[in-house]
């Protein structure tokens, strides 16, 4: 339990780590003109991604769960392959990146990258996290809970971007 109890707190630091590196773009955005969407939602997801890793610690420790290594280590390499695509997806984005919807007018879609293959590839990373570091120790009912309650935020969210995207983007020529 306590390697596991280990990686959460490090997924949580690195939390933080995204959570200063929005606030610096958000500002750098906000100087290029940048307009904020969805505010509405943002508490929610801080709440429901706060609730992830809290859920993962109390499940593993007041639910007695295991680490079974047939299915703790593939949900660990997956993990850690979130991880990988987030920040391949914030060092892409530079700038651009961020927690919030915050958009730049007139910038062009960034195509490189992950983005070269999907249009939001870091939900990609959210949606294999929420169900992969749960279940690196078991926790059925973590990965559970947060993959329905993430399902309906991130499509708010998706709807959101694509929204604020669309009225940013420069037309084509």
């Amino acid at each position: 339990m306590i390697p596991y109890t280990l990686l959460v707190l490090l997924v949580a630091v690195e939390r933080l780590a995204e959570l200063v590196t929005a606030r610096r773009n958000a500002h750098w955005s906000r100087r290029h003109g940048a307009a904020e969407y969805g505010q509405g939602h943002y508490p929610v997801m801080v709440a429901l991604h706060t609730g992830l890793l809290a859920g993962c610690l109390a499940e593993t420790w007041l639910g007695g769960r295991p680490f079974l290594p047939a299915l703790g280590w593939p949900m660990l390499a997956l993990a850690l392959g979130a991880q990988g695509l987030r920040w391949w997806c914030i060092t892409t984005l530079g700038p651009r990146w961020n927690t919030r919807v915050i958009v730049v007018p007139d910038l062009p879609l960034v195509t490189a990258g992950p983005y070269r293959w999907l249009s939001h590839p870091n939900y990609v990373a959210v949606i294999v996290e929420g169900v992969a570091l749960p279940l690196v120790h078991t926790n059925w009912l973590t990965a559970t809970a947060f993959t329905l309650f993430n399902l309906p935020l991130l499509a708010t969210r998706v709807r959101c971007e694509n929204t604020a995207l669309a009225g940013a983007a420069p037309a084509a020529p």
